[in-house]
């Protein structure tokens, strides 16, 4: 990937953002904005520009692979609590027509699924054809919370590893282009956001007093999240962490990385099967 339209980013999100050798997610500042040196306000209008050439371009790799194409997105979205990945399935991904967007949420496991391989629950919900799949949370979940609350065996872990590498090989063999994303959020702007929905009644809901657990739970956590990067980060699927404490930065950062994963597809519109004048001139005399 590499093509962030000029003026909107200093530098490339898909490289400035992108896990290599060597990363220390210790060392992302939460609060910065990687490549880009615009504000809020000038963030509104690229998001709102951006949407526009994200839905074109949703529509053709569906059209085309209504002509066979196979090619599809796989969008894999992790945080912490609060990071805003609802604000991500909104403003993003909402943006394009829903019939083009496969949604899948692997929240606790269920006994059935607990009877099966961790990946077994996953298989199923991979992006068809023509599809932008996103995963809010994902096979991710089964070596953070697996390891942070030891959950499963270490050697047990250390072969999920393993597997989801094999797993994500399989999906881009299968034409998948497989962007994962960890919204980094920090721990001040956590608690003002957690704090946010205990001031107000209409965002209680949104609430679990398990997030505050979990929240006690952030260095053990954070290490977790290296580890996945130091095992999973490859070149065929490659992890991004995206400082989160702006959520407006956030957005337009996803939004960038999958503007550029159509934008390497070189497409087109697919090219009728059919005369088209002809038709013309069946539809006039009908």
């Amino acid at each position: 990937m590499g093509h962030a339209a000029p003026g909107i980013w200093d530098a490339d999100p898909s490289e400035g953002l992108r896990v290599r050798p060597g990363f220390v997610l210790a060392d992302v500042d939460t609060d910065s904005t990687p490549g880009y040196s615009g504000d809020k306000k000038t963030a509104v209008g690229h998001l709102a520009a951006g949407a526009a050439e994200l839905d074109r371009l949703q529509e053709m790799l569906f059209a085309n692979s209504r002509l066979g194409d196979n090619r599809k997105i796989l969008l894999v979205l992790q945080a912490m609590d609060t990071a805003g990945k609802g604000g991500i399935l909104r403003h993003v991904v909402g943006s394009v027509d829903p019939q083009g967007v496969e949604i899948a949420a692997f929240k606790k496991p269920t006994s059935e699924e607990l009877e099966h391989d961790f990946l077994w629950r996953v298989r199923p919900h991979a992006p068809s054809a023509g599809m932008i799949g996103v995963f809010d949370r994902s096979h991710y979940e089964d070596v953070l919370i697996a390891r942070v609350r030891e959950l499963a065996p270490a050697e047990e872990i250390e072969r999920r590893y393993d597997a989801i590498n094999a797993f994500e090989q399989e999906l881009v063999d299968d034409d998948t282009t497989v962007i994962k994303v960890m919204l980094h959020i920090g721990t001040d702007e956590q608690k003002a956001r957690l704090q946010e929905r205990l001031d107000r009644p209409e965002k209680h809901w949104k609430f679990n007093p398990g997030d505050i657990d979990e929240r006690l739970l952030t260095p053990k956590y954070r290490e977790a999240y290296q580890l996945v990067f130091d095992r999973t980060a490859t070149d065929a699927a490659p992890w991004y962490v995206i400082p989160a404490d702006k959520k407006w930065f956030a957005r337009i950062a996803v939004q960038q990385l999958l503007i550029d994963a159509l934008r390497d597809m070189e497409l087109s519109w697919p090219v009728a099967d059919f005369d088209v004048e002809a038709e013309k001139a069946r539809l006039a005399a009908s």
